[in-house]
């Protein structure tokens, strides 16, 4: 295996992660202010935007620079 194909898979798997630990952060957040459900569901919309924009960012920059 080769060292771009390691960083590669690393680099999925780190960002499912932060995006895993993201979530948990968002659901931790809106359980200790007491948001009910929905101020949970504005919190995972509005700050899972951010996230959702820099996942979004990532792929449209792989599918410019020519990935498959």
């Amino acid at each position: 295996m080769r060292l771009a194909e390691m960083e590669s898979i690393a680099m999925t798997v780190c960002i499912a992660v932060f995006a895993g630990y993201i979530f948990f952060i968002i659901y931790d957040l809106a359980k200790k202010s007491n948001a009910g459900k929905f101020g949970t569901a504005v919190l995972f919309f509005a700050l899972g935007l951010g996230l959702a924009a820099f996942l979004v960012k990532s792929v449209a920059v792989h599918f410019i620079e020519g990935g498959v």
